[in-house]
C-alpha cells in the first residue's frame, strides 16, 4: 500500500510491476455488445458505450495508439504504455479479427501490456488461447477487465445487465488458468443496492483474489434507459454522503493487496444528466481522503473474514 494514501493505488501497482510509470492508451474498435444485439443493452449504457472521448473506431489501431501516446509522452515523460481496448465488449468479435487487433497493438515497441475490456459471458478458451500465444511471442502483459458492477443479482436484472455473479465467477476461473491479470469493474451506487451489497461485492472480489478493481460512481448518460427512469422519478440515487460511506466500507473490507484503479467516474458534462452530484471527481477524491484520514480508515481495515475466520475464536 502507498504510504501516502490509505489504499493501494493502481499507479504504484504498475510501477512495481514494470519498474517505471505506465499509462493507459484507450483504443476504440468497431465492435458492439451481445447485450445490445439481444436488446437495448445495459440500462446505464449510452449509444457510444464508454468511449465518450475515444477516437473513431474506424481509425487504425496503430494510429490511435501513436496519436494518444505522443500527447501522454510529452505531458508525463512516459515510455511504457498499456493498449487499453476500452469500449463495448472487445471479445465480441470473430476470432480472426480479434487476434489481428491484439497482434497489431502487441507489435508496437512501447506497448508493455494489453488490457481488454469485456463481459463475463464473453470469455472462452479460444480467445484466451490467442492471448496466451501473443503474450509468449511478444513478452507482453495481458489484463482482462470484466464488468461485474455488483454481486446483487436483483440489481443486475433490473439494469438489464444480461449476466449474474455466476458468469463472473466462471470467467475468473477460466482466466486464472492462463495466469492473466484480472481487473473487475464495480458501481457502488446502483439503484436497488445498499451498504450490504457494497460490502458483499468487496468480500466476493477479495475471496476471488482479484488483483485490480476499478470503482465507478454511477453516472447517468443521456439517451439511456436509466436516464428515462431518472427523469421520470422512478429510481432514487443515494446521496453523496452515502456514496462516500459505501466507498469507505468497500475499501475497508477489500484485500489490502488489491490495486485500486479509480474511485469516481468521469464523463463529459454535455453527455450526462447526472454525475458525481454536480461535483468534480478530484474534489470528491480530496473530500473522501480527508474523511478516511479523520476516521482512521484504510484499505483492508476489516479484512478478517476469510481463511476460516470463525475458528480464530478458539485461539
Amino acid at each position: 500500500m502507498d504510504e501516502k494514501l490509505p489504499y493501494c493505488p493502481y499507479s504504484e501497482y504498475l510501477k512495481n510491476k514494470y519498474g517505471e510509470k505506465v499509462y493507459k492508451l484507450p483504443v476504440n474498435l468497431p465492435v458492439s455488445c451481445p447485450n445490445r444485439i439481444a436488446g437495448s443493452g445495459c440500462a446505464f449504457c449510452a449509444e457510444a458505450g464508454t468511449g465518450f472521448e475515444a477516437m473513431d473506431c474506424m481509425t487504425p489501431v496503430t494510429q490511435q495508439l501513436n496519436v494518444t501516446r505522443k500527447h501522454i509522452e510529452k505531458k508525463y515523460h512516459a515510455h511504457k504504455f498499456i493498449a487499453y481496448f476500452q469500449n463495448y465488449t472487445n471479445t465480441f468479435l470473430p476470432i480472426e479479427k480479434f487476434e489481428a487487433y491484439m497482434r497489431e497493438a502487441a507489435s508496437l515497441p512501447y506497448v508493455a501490456e494489453i488490457a481488454i475490456s469485456t463481459r463475463p459471458d464473453c470469455i472462452t478458451a479460444e480467445y484466451l488461447d490467442v492471448l496466451q500465444r501473443i503474450r509468449g511471442e511478444h513478452d507482453i502483459g495481458i489484463t482482462i477487465e470484466l464488468g461485474l458492477q455488483t454481486t446483487n443479482c436483483h440489481t443486475l436484472a433490473s439494469i438489464s445487465r444480461g449476466h449474474t455473479l455466476a458468469e463472473f465467477i466462471d470467467a475468473v476461473l477460466a482466466i486464472r488458468q492462463y495466469d492473466f491479470e484480472i481487473c473487475a469493474h464495480v458501481i457502488l451506487n446502483l439503484p436497488g443496492d445498499d451498504m450490504l451489497d457494497t460490502i458483499e461485492t468487496s468480500k466476493v472480489l477479495s475471496a476471488l483474489r482479484i488483483p485490480v478493481v476499478k470503482i465507478h460512481s454511477l453516472y447517468i448518460a443521456k439517451n439511456t434507459q436509466l436516464c428515462d427512469d431518472y427523469e421520470n422519478g422512478t429510481i432514487t440515487l443515494c446521496s453523496k454522503e452515502e456514496y462516500l460511506e459505501r466507498l469507505m466500507a468497500f475499501l475497508e473490507y477489500l484485500d489490502p493487496a488489491t490495486a485500486i484503479e479509480r474511485l469516481f467516474s468521469r464523463i463529459p458534462e454535455k453527455d450526462a444528466v447526472f454525475c458525481n452530484w454536480g461535483t468534480s471527481w478530484w474534489k470528491l477524491r480530496d473530500e473522501f481522503l480527508s474523511r478516511m484520514k479523520k476516521e482512521g480508515s484504510f484499505q483492508g481495515r476489516r479484512f478478517q473474514y476469510l481463511n476460516g475466520a470463525a475458528l480464530k475464536q478458539l485461539d
